[in-house]
Parts: structure tokens; C-alpha cells; sequence
């Protein structure tokens, strides 16, 4: 008799009993030097016991409980116990009989649940539970939870950036795309590597070694550009009109004409109490970038300005500003209206006061790039051709208040901004103290020749030095060899020391020594466990820190790793976690995605600011969440919100000021709270057009609670909300789940998704669904200028009952019913930060280990922090 488990690629475990005792024969393919090496092991030492309480017990139990819908003619549910394997238990075997056990486990099988007593489904799942643990666990234990992995492109990138000391290399782009599994771009099962990938990795590495050679023998000069207003705003009107944009002087605004403007331009006489006052946010047709400044080189440059916030009051006068006007920068070509390239934010958010004062930031440009002002929360003037007649810009009517916008007087460029250190750290990580000259032969793409009396003897020295630092530990002498020799042959062949040992590098940053990350076995576990652990919070390599503390096999250590844990939880690192981690668990990465539908929502119309605060608010709360260890009933209901001007009027809330957010209490029975309301989460949950209880429900009851549905049927159409206003989409639901089958699936998450439906496609609240045919007219004008219509159709019924028969009215009272699932949120949370640390899903073998951890958090209401603290200190991270 044997059985055969088949773990994750690219390991592979045979386990084979002959006389109640065990052969296992482990084969692995590495990438090593560009070849493939097989090893096999083979050891004993486990006896076959599980077998005898597997056949026993969960024969029994199936033959009496589950053979009459599951074998024979009469097949349900896809399940054919006559195909189950009771000998060659294999990764799919496995993972069969793992669902048996959950579905048994749940009281979803035998569907009467009433059938058999308690007794005996305690112990069938006994049985079965023991057994499948022993299984998963001795291939655990000879080749770990999972194979090992590739960075994915983001790591990688981030990888070289702190290898080479190049904070602002660019070359995700150039990889291709990561595959997602689990619901992360960490899983091992989808980042394989093919002759594809492995060729873009080498070009990208290549963009990145000569970045960090020296781009000359001395430091770049910067150069500084200066301009007063009448060179700030490249127009003497905008296509808006002087509504959206005037110079002014004393206040007043003043009518310079384009041949005005562009005499004072061309002589050069600038009026530096002139100010130019712009109200409107950055979109086509718009450009305001400074007249005469383009990037002569790629780099950081430190751009400093005066400026204050403003109103627009009749007759073009100004007036100071009555809130922090919030703005940035955005870096793009000098194309006018014609966008080309890549348009993106620069230099952070910055709070422009009522009182003039100067502001400075910092802003990255590639060759050939400029800045332009770029104004948020503004109104957007946008082409109006419904008319029928030419094409004209409307602008929106004057609040009570007066247009809100920003008054610039001076604006100064200065860079490209240099290191004082010269070669710069990122040369020196390469070649060391060897000494630099120029050279003019451009066609290497170098711009200096590193000098060396004995290449080989330093090539040797350099390869070493900067293998042990990019491999995240010692290279052993003889993988060293390897690259030895590759660099010596280009020194033979005539090749520059520089470019040569270029060759070697690029090399070993495209093998698997840079390029994976293993499972923490062997003698080396302490600095695989540094590494698992940076990529894990930092997203990264290890610190040196770690690797000290791993040099000196401490990082098994639990009171080391704890403070290990802390320590970068804190460190700003910690927000490339924060971002990627939310990018993927909460479809954050989507945010940008499926613009809202303006014929319904004309008030978020072009609203960026509303978007990007929307995304803020969501990171910053999981932040929260992580660093000041709340217990994880706050991941759905919490007392207080993360707001900044923006999105609390958005909520409805007492207004706030400045684009920072910050806590704010909530007054009682207010709806929001947690991250089931949040807008990010309504937004990321809806298409732009509508929002649907289904889609919401089941995204909620998979990423929150850990409980997603089964995939609908293939052949049963998605319900499309009636835009005409005629039916509610509760109306529809009631329509579809008249059949039982529709009717059982969708009871597990359509409630849910019902609490949400106060929420419209970005997450204001709403009491009635907006229609475009039926119900009470709605009049305005938008954020573009433009007219508007649309109508308030049927009233939303929010109420709802769970699965298990518990009722709640709204949101609210959702939120109190979730309250009671703590555990089942904390193990949900849990199991996302397993899959995403080690890049392996939960084994059936990790389930104890996740029980303990909960029972460990449970007297503290599971603080997320503490869940990831115990993790890491547990053999599911560390390694048994």
C-alpha cells in the first residue's frame, strides 16, 4: 500500500509506507548559474497510524451520511466519492478531502444538519483532522510551507533601490506584470518565471546598474530658474475665461492681453508685486506650467514659491482666502494642451494659507519634463458642445462666498540637486575607492572609466563585497566562482574593468540568490527569516540591523524578533506594507477605476481630490489600525473617522480644514465608521453607475469576514440595476432568488450587501436610488459649469436578515451583529497576513498554529497589531 503527496511546485514529496513506516523522496528545481540541479533526499522515520484512523472512521462516516447523494448515478455538487482517492493522497487529493472536512466542519454537509448527532460528526472530523494534519505536516517539515518565490516586480524594484542607493530608479514598468493569487502579487504559485520575464529583468537591471555609475567625474551643476507671476501661468487668459485664471496687482485684477503679456516677456520687465490668481483645478485643455523653465537633466529638483489663498469677489477682486486651499505639482511634458507623456503628482500636498508666505518642496523630472500648478478641489472647466452650436467653456456660478483659489507672486527652480559625496554612494557600492576619469567614447553609455592596477585581484575583492550584500547573506566561494570567472572572461575579451564587472552584476541580480526568497530551513534560516521578515513590512531587503542579528542567529529569538517587529512597524518603511498590502486585500489598486457616471452623479464630476482623499483616508486608517494595535472589532465599526476638508463634506460632517487627515469623533448613529462605509471601500465596490448588493456583499463576506461564496453559475446572468427608476434592485434580487439554489447562495452575502446600499458609488449617503427616467427632478449646475438633470426614484430598504437568521434594520445594526464575530474577523485578517508574508496560503497544517495565535490575542479583543507580532513569532513565519 502507498500514497503519494505531491506538495507545491517546484517541490515535489513522495511518501511511500512499506511496513508501517515511511520513504520520502524529496526532488527540487532550483535556478542556479542558469541550470537546473536536481537533488533527491531520502530519510525515515514516520509510521503510517494516520491511515488506520483515516480508513476507519471517515469511511464509516461517509458510507452512512454522504454515499447516496455522492456516488452511483446520483452525483451532486460535482462530488463523486467513488473518485476520491483513499491511496494516492496528492496536492488535489489533498485539497478534496480538506473541502470535505469544511463542508462537514460548517454543517453545510449532510444538508439536514439535524441527520446525525453531534457525537458523530465530532468525531468524523476528529479523525479526518488528524490525519490530514499528519499528512500536510511531514511534507511541511521536510521542505517547508511553500516553494520558494520570485520579488515581485515591486519588491525588486524597491530591492535595487536600497542595494544601489538610487531612492528614485524607475524600472517597474519595464517587468512584467505580476500574476495575482490569493488575492496578493505575493504568492508563489503565480510568480513563476519564464524566459520572458527573465529577459526583461535583465534589460531593467542593466537601466539600473548604469544609473548608478558616476555621471561624471564631478557632481552635476544645478542651475536655478527664477519667475514672477507674468511667468508663472503661460497665458494671459485661459480657455475659461478670467474667471478661471487673471493677473492681479493691490487685489484688483489686471487685463493684460496676450500681446501685452507677451511684451513683457519679451523685454523682460516683470512687476514682482504682480500676482497670478488661479481658480481651478488641473484638466483638459488646461496647462499652467512657468514660461521658460523645461528639465535640462533627469534628477530631484527644490522648488520654492510664495504664495496665498484667495477669494474671488465681484468685479475680479480679491480677497483673503477663508480655508487652506490644498495644491501639488504635476510633472509633464511642455505640450500645451496636447498631453503627451506621462503625467503624475509630484512634491506632496501642500496647504496654501490666507497670509502670503514662501513654500518649498521637492519634485522629481525626467529630461525634458516642467511642473505645472495643479489645484485641488477646484471647479474644472470643461468644453460645452450640447448645444449644438461651437465649442465654448462654461464656468460655475459664484458662491456666496466667492471662487476659492490660490494667488502666486514668485516661483523658483533649482537642481538638478547632487549628493556633496563624489563618486556617490551608489558608484561606490560597485567599484569602491578605485579611481574615476572621464571618458568621451559615449557608445558604453558611461560617462567615466574606473581605473583598477589589478582588475582581477579587485574584481574578485568587488564581487564578493557585493554579493554578500545583494544576496541578503555570505555567498559561499563557490557560487562566487561562477561570477569570477563570467568577469574574467569579459576582462580577457578586451572588455573595460567598468563593463565587465557590470556583466557580473547583472548576472547575479537576475539569479535566484537576488532574485527569490527561500523557505527558512538549513543552516542559513536566520537570514532567510530577516528577509521574509523585511519583505514582509518593508517590502524590501533586510536593514542592517537584521542582518547583524541574523549573522549572530538571533532572529529565532522571540523576544528579539518582537522587538525586531516593533521596531519596523514604526520605521517609515512601514508604508510600502501599507500600501501594497491595502493595493490588493482591499482592491485599492482599483480606485482610479470606473469614473462616476455624471449624468447620475454630476457632483463628482472631475473631483481627483475627492478620489485621492478617498484612497488616504483608507490607508491610514489600516495604518492606524497596525500601529496603535486596535482590536479588530474597529476594522468595522469604529467611533471616529480619518477625514481632511474634503471628506467631511463628503460625509456630512463638521467641516475640517487642510488637505491633512486627521481623526475626527463621530456624533452618535452616524453611519460611518469602519471600513464597511468607508468611500474607497464603496467606491472599489461599485461601477461608477450603479451599485449592486450582490457585487458589495460578496466582495464584504470574502475580503472582511473570510467567508466568499462559491463562483455564480456559468450560465445565470448578472442583474444590471434598472437605471429607468421602474424597480428597485431589491425588486429584481426577489425576482432571481425565487429559485431555492439562487435563493441559499445569495442569502450568504446579498444581506450583507443590502446595509451599503445608503451608499452611493462613491460612498455619499443617499435615502433614494437616482434614475435617469422615473421619480422627482433634480436641477443644478456641475463642477464643470454645466447643467444638469437627474431624478430620485424609489426609497432604499437597507434591512436585512443574516444566514443564520439574526435581522438588522441598517448599517448601524449590521455593524452591532459583526461585532459579535471578532474571532472569525481576527482569523480572516490573519490569514490574509500569512498568505502575503510567506507567499503560501494557510495548509491545513497551519490551522492549529492559527487557533494559538487567536487564543493568544483573544483576551485583548485581537489587536491587529498583536496578530502580527504572534505571527512572526510563530513556526508558520519562523519555520518548525
Amino acid at each position: 500500500m502507498s500514497r503519494r503527496v505531491v506538495g507545491h511546485l517546484p517541490t515535489r514529496l513522495d511518501i511511500v509506507f512499506r511496513n508501517g513506516r515511511c520513504v520520502l523522496t524529496l526532488s527540487w528545481r532550483n535556478w542556479k548559474h542558469g541550470c537546473l540541479w536536481i537533488g533527491v533526499l531520502l530519510c525515515v522515520d514516520r509510521g503510517a497510524r494516520a491511515e488506520f484512523r483515516f480508513e476507519s472512521e471517515v469511511r464509516e462516516f461517509l458510507n452512512q451520511n454522504c454515499a447516496d447523494c455522492h456516488s452511483g448515478e446520483k452525483i451532486e455538487g460535482g462530488l463523486d466519492l467513488a473518485e476520491v482517492s483513499w491511496e494516492n493522497l496528492n496536492s488535489p487529493e489533498l485539497a478534496r478531502w480538506v473541502k470535505i472536512f469544511d463542508r462537514v466542519d460548517k454543517q453545510e454537509m449532510p444538508p439536514d444538519a439535524q441527520a446525525i448527532s453531534a457525537d458523530h460528526r465530532r468525531r468524523f472530523l476528529k479523525s479526518l483532522e488528524s490525519s490530514l494534519h499528519d499528512t500536510d505536516m511531514a511534507d511541511v517539515k521536510l521542505h517547508g510551507r511553500g516553494p520558494m518565490r520570485r520579488l515581485n516586480r515591486r519588491e525588486y524594484e524597491q530591492n535595487l533601490r536600497e542595494l544601489l542607493f538610487l531612492p528614485d530608479l524607475d524600472i517597474r514598468d519595464m517587468l512584467p506584470e505580476d500574476r495575482v493569487g490569493h488575492h496578493f502579487n505575493k504568492s508563489a504559485e503565480t510568480l513563476d518565471i519564464t524566459r520572458v520575464q527573465l529577459s526583461a529583468y535583465l534589460d531593467a537591471v542593466d537601466v539600473a546598474l548604469r544609473q548608478a555609475v558616476a555621471s561624471g567625474t564631478a557632481p552635476r551643476v544645478s542651475r536655478r530658474f527664477h519667475a514672477w507671476a507674468t511667468n508663472i501661468f503661460p497665458k494671459a487668459i485661459d480657455h475659461a475665461g478670467r474667471e478661471s485664471t487673471f493677473f492681479a496687482k493691490n487685489s484688483r485684477m489686471v487685463p493684460l492681453s496676450t500681446a501685452e503679456l507677451n511684451r513683457i516677456r519679451k523685454e523682460d520687465h516683470h512687476d514682482p508685486e504682480m500676482e497670478v490668481a488661479i481658480f481651478r483645478s488641473a484638466s483638459w485643455p488646461y496647462y499652467g506650467y512657468p514660461e521658460g523653465f523645461v528639465a535640462e537633466e533627469s534628477g530631484r529638483y527644490r522648488v520654492r514659491f510664495f504664495a496665498r489663498a484667495v477669494r474671488q469677489v465681484r468685479d475680479f477682486r480679491l480677497l483673503p482666502g477663508l480655508a487652506p486651499l490644498a495644491m501639488t505639482f504635476r510633472a509633464r511634458q511642455p505640450s500645451k494642451a496636447d498631453v503627451s507623456g506621462d503625467v503624475r503628482a509630484v512634491g506632496g500636498l501642500i496647504d496654501i494659507q490666507s497670509e502670503g508666505q514662501f513654500y518649498e518642496t521637492t519634485v522629481l523630472l525626467a529630461k525634458g519634463e516642467t511642473i505645472e500648478i495643479s489645484l485641488l478641489g477646484l471647479p474644472v472647466p470643461f468644453p460645452n458642445t450640447s448645444h449644438g452650436g461651437p465649442l465654448y467653456y462654461d464656468f460655475p456660478p459664484m458662491p456666496d462666498n466667492g471662487h476659492p483659489g490660490v494667488a502666486f507672486r514668485s516661483l523658483e527652480i533649482i537642481g538638478p540637486v547632487e549628493t556633496t559625496v563624489w563618486p556617490p554612494a551608489s558608484h561606490r557600492v560597485l567599484f569602491g575607492d578605485l579611481p574615476i576619469k572621464g571618458i568621451s567614447d559615449a557608445d558604453s553609455g558611461l560617462k567615466v572609466q574606473v581605473l583598477s592596477a589589478n582588475p582581477f585581484d579587485d574584481a574578485r575583492r568587488l564581487m564578493k563585497s557585493f554579493a554578500d550584500r545583494a544576496a541578503r547573506q555570505p555567498t559561499s566561494p563557490a557560487v562566487l566562482a561562477v561570477y569570477h570567472r563570467l568577469i574574467e572572461q569579459q576582462l580577457n575579451a578586451g572588455a573595460t574593468f567598468a563593463e565587465a564587472m557590470l556583466v557580473g552584476y547583472r548576472a547575479f541580480l537576475c539569479s535566484s540568490h537576488f532574485l527569490f526568497l527561500r523557505e527558512p530551513l538549513g543552516e542559513d534560516a536566520h537570514y532567510v527569516v530577516a528577509s521574509r521578515l523585511s519583505h514582509f513590512l518593508w517590502n524590501s531587503r533586510p536593514d542592517d540591523q537584521l542582518l547583524e542579528l541574523a549573522s549572530a542567529g538571533k532572529l529565532r529569538d522571540h523576544k528579539i524578533l518582537r522587538e525586531q517587529t516593533q521596531r519596523m512597524i514604526t520605521d517609515a518603511r512601514m508604508a510600502s506594507f501599507i500600501e501594497n498590502f491595502t493595493d490588493y486585500w482591499l482592491d485599492l489598486k482599483h480606485i482610479q477605476r470606473d469614473l462616476p457616471d455624471i449624468r447620475l452623479y454630476p457632483q463628482y464630476r472631475f473631483d481627483d481630490y475627492l478620489i485621492e482623499s478617498m484612497e488616504r483616508e483608507t490607508r491610514t486608517f489600516f495604518r492606524e489600525l497596525v500601529q496603535r494595535n486596535f482590536p479588530i472589532v474597529v476594522l468595522v465599526d469604529a467611533d471616529f473617522v480619518l477625514v481632511n476638508d474634503r471628506l467631511s463634506q463628503h460625509y456630512e460632517l463638521p467641516r475640517v480644514l487642510g488637505s491633512d487627515i486627521r481623526k475626527v469623533e463621530l456624533p452618535p448613529g452616524s453611519p460611518y465608521g469602519g471600513l464597511l462605509t468607508q468611500a474607497a471601500i464603496m467606491k472599489v465596490t461599485a461601477n461608477g453607475t450603479s451599485t449592486s448588493p450582490v457585487v458589495r456583499g460578496a466582495w464584504i463576506m470574502d475580503r472582511i469576514l473570510g467567508d466568499p461564496p462559491p463562483p455564480p453559475p456559468d450560465k445565470v446572468p448578472a442583474i444590471e440595476p434598472d437605471l429607468r427608476g421602474a424597480t428597485t434592485i431589491r425588486q429584481q434580487l426577489a425576482q432571481h432568488t425565487r429559485d431555492t439554489q439562487c435563493a441559499a447562495c445569495h442569502s450568504r452575502f446579498d444581506p450583507v450587501g443590502f446595509a451599503t446600499e445608503n451608499f452611493d458609488v462613491l460612498g455619499g449617503w443617499r435615502d433614494r436610488y437616482r434614475s435617469l427616467d422615473k421619480g422627482d427632478e433634480i436641477t443644478g449646475i456641475d463642477r464643470a459649469g454645466h447643467a444638469y438633470t437627474y431624478r430620485v426614484a424609489g426609497a432604499i430598504d437597507s434591512s436585512g436578515k443574516l444566514r443564520d437568521g439574526r435581522p438588522f434594520a441598517d448599517i448601524n445594526e449590521l455593524k452591532k451583529l459583526l461585532r459579535t464575530e471578532t474571532r472569525q474577523l481576527a482569523r480572516n485578517l490573519l490569514q490574509r497576513f500569512i498568505v502575503y508574508a510567506t507567499g503560501t496560503p494557510v495548509r491545513f497544517s497551519d490551522r492549529r498554529q492559527v487557533e494559538l495565535i487567536l487564543d493568544r490575542c483573544a483576551a485583548d479583543h485581537y489587536p491587529v497589531g498583536d496578530l502580527i507580532q504572534e505571527l512572526i513569532v510563530s513556526p508558520i513565519f519562523g519555520g518548525w
